[in-house]
């Protein structure tokens, strides 16, 4: 394997030498590295082990069983070894707990509200939107509990709250790592002061989603104070203002549910690619009371 200088594009990748299994202690924690390892060690000689230094989604594992591959985990380890088949199956996705995450603030920030997100997948390795919205004081119940395709799901009943700021434990931050922009706004709305530490991936997103909420809040007249790895949100009244949304999708789907408690229109430059990631956000916004409109589509 070539890269560029620094590790970075481009990269080229020679095939024709033999995999083999390998242990390796991942030094920042990441789904997707976990995922990558575990796929390339069904077909690499031996056992391949991975061990992450925090929780992180495990659904390449459950999917993995599903198809019955066996995968052994113990404590932070997950471990393949190669010569077992996949066999195929019925395979149900249950909607994305981190695009449910819109609608579980908005509902909790917009005053007399109340929805029911239906069939959302609750893996414990992503419902820390949950836990940190109820910290908060966010009034979330999960009914009709069962599980599909080997991961459990929830319908998610969310009523209105009254919020307050909170210190985010840090062993949830992986837990809800890619929901903060969103949490942000539910802060911003918050009475009180929420501390954010140890999220300093987040710099490393789609865009640098600690600098860019926070340039976006304070536009709005959010007391909104960044740090290397995380942010300080004094939560309270703001007003209206153009922010940018940097090409992130999360970005520009948070400011518009914090349109919901804005006291004048918020205007988000640089959102095309929502209509990719979430092709039907704003429909759902229409659906749901939220009033989006796009400008020079």
């Amino acid at each position: 394997i070539e890269t560029g200088p620094e590790g970075r594009p481009p990269m080229t990748m020679r095939g024709g030498q033999r995999l083999t299994g390998m242990h390796y202690d991942m030094p920042m924690a990441s789904a997707q590295v976990k995922s990558c390892l575990l796929l390339a060690g069904l077909y690499a000689a031996g056992e391949t082990s991975v061990t992450e230094p925090a929780p992180t989604r495990d659904h390449t594992e459950r999917m993995l069983c599903g198809f019955g591959y066996p995968v052994v985990v113990e404590g932070s380890t997950a471990k393949v070894e190669s010569g077992h088949k996949l066999s195929a199956t019925h395979i149900e996705v249950p909607a994305d707990i981190s695009s449910a995450a819109f609608f579980l603030v908005a509902a909790s920030i917009a005053e007399g509200s109340e929805l029911v997100l239906q069939h959302v997948g609750i893996n414990p390795t992503r419902v820390g939107v949950i836990e940190i919205l109820r910290l908060m004081g966010g009034d979330l119940s999960l009914e009709n509990q069962r599980e599909v395709g080997g991961e459990p799901v929830a319908d998610i009943r969310v009523r209105s709250a009254r919020l307050k700021g909170i210190d985010i434990p840090e062993d949830l931050v992986p837990l809800a790592i890619d929901e903060f922009p969103v949490l942000f706004v539910a802060a911003a709305c918050a009475e009180g002061r929420t501390v954010l530490r140890g999220a300093e991936e987040l710099r490393v997103k789609e865009s640098d989603r600690i600098q860019v909420m926070a340039d976006g809040l304070k536009a709005l007249g959010v007391k909104a104070e960044p740090t290397p790895d995380g942010i300080v949100i004094e939560g309270g009244a703001f007003g209206g203002g153009e922010v940018w949304a940097h090409g992130d999708h999360r970005i520009a789907m948070s400011f518009s549910v914090a349109s919901l408690r804005a006291s004048g229109p918020i205007r988000i430059h640089d959102c095309a690619n929502v209509a990719t990631s979430f092709p039907n956000f704003l429909a759902l916004c229409a659906q749901t009371g939220i009033r989006v409109a796009v400008e020079n589509n």
